[in-house]
């Protein structure tokens, strides 16, 4: 009886060792400032692309000479 006690004890204790390094893991994952950084890094990896950088540079061009012309008319 007393070893299934002192087993009982242990599985207890390691269950919780797992569970705290779960809870950390989990906290890693979910930190703000880390999702944050992620998605700022992937956003300025997709605008770095010349396809995406000079589209719109080229969109912008269209809207400054949209204005100009609006404003002469």
């Amino acid at each position: 009886m007393a070893g299934d006690t002192e087993r009982i004890e242990k599985d207890i204790a390691q269950a919780r060792e797992e569970l705290a390094k779960t809870l950390d893991q989990l906290a890693v994952k979910g930190n703000p400032q880390r999702l944050a950084g992620e998605a700022k890094a992937k956003a300025l990896g997709i605008v770095q692309k010349p396809a995406v950088k000079y589209g719109a540079a080229g969109v912008g061009a269209l809207v400054v000479v949209a204005v100009i012309v609006k404003i002469f008319r």
